[in-house]
């Protein structure tokens, strides 16, 4: 295999930005909740519906971002992903601290919801391309990035709040660097594909017709699973070390943090894991592996135990995300539509997935009720093999391998 070209590589890096500075700004944005609420005077069942503009920016954009990727290509909506995030930023700054008013608060949120995921479609559609420029399956690494981003932003809140910055102040600094980061970061990004007429590669698909793909809307079935599985740990696993093994709060955060660093372990982990044993087998023994974990978490007789399998959960919900990105992404020419499709059925597990276990938390109490992300895992199991590279060659690492031996049989 040839060394990659400097140009991918300086993509690699642009991508591992991206990423960061958008796992930056909703750790930033989630940061100042709280301040939000207090400001405002809001309830909690109030903040919760302020909350939903920012999910219904989101759902109503993220549909439609296939096609604006392929119109304006991946850096430039990227790009004004993040425009789009810093207007919306500095309209619930100017609602939030200047008019103290919930509506033009809510408006910003919607804004700075679509932005997000404009941005999130378009970063993972040139993570994809990156995979195929270097052969190689660095998807989990991108996450990883996404990862890192929000805990790095999470403990400079903590300084700022410490200090007293005021909520404006955080978010308007978060708004510049996200527009001067993606600035730079898309200057780097790799050029759009244009094909040669008559070249003889495929065109790419409609957004319609991705929808009625078999394949994209399994691939999208399994990255609705294993959202659900991760989303269920960021909204309820401290709760059941608290509610469901009697621990003290401090205790259910750290069993959440055991869960965050275990992920973002087995993402940087992950290539050498698809390198060795291929896509599908991978995604296979992560859904078991995330379904023991749950079971282990459930049934733990002590706070020790809880915490081996919140472990166990944490590498088992590692790739199913980044991986289902990827193959979405195995045909560049349709991947823009592809991922946006897949990324729409995906979101709706953090949409849908905490109000429902919420529900089911009320009948049965917290810990049992995260059981359903053992359901959610085993659905994932059988499903991950629509992930399968296809069969006219667009694989990495193992996969390219295995799709290769498969068409010489």
């Amino acid at each position: 295999m040839s060394a990659p070209s400097p140009a991918a590589l300086r993509a690699r890096t642009a991508v591992y930005a991206a990423f960061v500075l958008n796992g930056a700004f909703m750790s930033a944005w989630v940061s100042r909740i709280p301040s939000v609420r207090d400001t405002l005077g809001l309830s909690n069942s109030g903040m919760s519906v302020l909350l939903l503009a920012f999910s219904l920016g989101s759902v109503v954009a993220m549909p439609i971002a296939g096609a604006v990727v392929l119109r304006l290509g991946r850096a430039r909506t990227v790009l004004g992903g993040a425009v789009t995030v810093a207007l919306g930023l500095l309209l619930v700054s100017v609602a939030v601290d200047g008019l103290g008013s919930v509506v033009p608060a809510a408006v910003g949120l919607v804004v700075a919801g679509a932005g997000v995921a404009s941005w999130d479609v378009a970063m993972n559609v040139e993570g994809s391309a990156v995979e195929r420029r270097l052969d190689r399956a660095i998807m989990s690494r991108f996450h990883a990035a996404w990862s890192l981003g929000t805990v790095t932003s999470a403990g400079l809140a903590v300084l700022l709040l410490a200090l007293g910055v005021p909520t404006w102040a955080h978010l308007c600094a978060v708004a510049v660097l996200a527009v001067a980061g993606t600035v730079l970061a898309t200057r780097s990004f790799l050029g759009e594909p244009a094909p040669e007429a008559g070249a003889g590669e495929p065109a790419g698909i409609s957004l319609g017709q991705a929808w009625r793909e078999p394949r994209t809307l399994l691939i999208g079935l399994l990255v609705l699973c294993v959202a659900f599985v991760e989303g269920t740990a960021n909204d309820w696993l401290a709760l059941g070390v608290v509610d469901g093994h009697g621990a003290a709060h401090s205790v259910g955060v750290a069993g959440y943090t055991v869960f965050v660093v275990a992920m973002t372990c087995g993402r940087l982990l992950g290539p050498q894991l698809l390198d060795r044993f291929g896509r599908v087998p991978a995604l296979r023994l992560s859904a078991a592996v995330a379904a023991a974990g749950v079971g282990v978490f459930v049934l733990a007789p002590n706070v020790a135990v809880a915490m081996a399998g919140a472990l166990l959960w944490g590498l088992g919900a590692a790739l199913g995300f980044p991986t289902g990105m990827s193959a979405a992404g195995d045909e560049e020419a349709s991947a823009a539509v592809r991922v946006s499709v897949v990324s729409s059925v995906g979101y709706t597990a953090f949409l849908a997935g905490p109000p429902l276990l919420g529900l089911l938390a009320d009948r049965t109490g917290v810990v049992h009720a995260v059981t359903a992300a053992a359901v959610a895992s085993v659905v994932a199991l059988f499903v991950a093999s629509a992930a399968e590279p296809h069969a006219d060659g667009v694989a990495l690492g193992a996969g390219r391998r295995e799709a290769e031996g498969k068409l010489s049989s």
